[in-house]
């Protein structure tokens, strides 16, 4: 995974989800990455493999939040 952007009041991750990947399993892990780590969805890209590079963003803090999921 590649090392995450801060801009402004928001730091942003890339998540990468290999093909074969269903919607509903990918939906749960963001939904993880929601609940459990402060994410929200930014941007989703569809390759024509079936990949989907995801970015999550959440708002700086000063108070240090959990990191991606692995």
């Amino acid at each position: 995974m590649n090392e995450g952007v801060t801009d402004g009041d928001w730091e942003y991750r890339p998540l990468r989800l290999p093909p074969g990947v269903s919607r509903r399993t990918a939906a749960t892990q963001l939904a993880i990455h929601a609940e459990f780590a402060g994410w929200e969805l930014s941007r989703v890209l569809l390759y024509g493999d079936g990949t989907r590079k995801i970015w999550l963003r959440r708002r700086r803090t000063a108070a240090s939040m959990p990191g991606v999921i692995i």
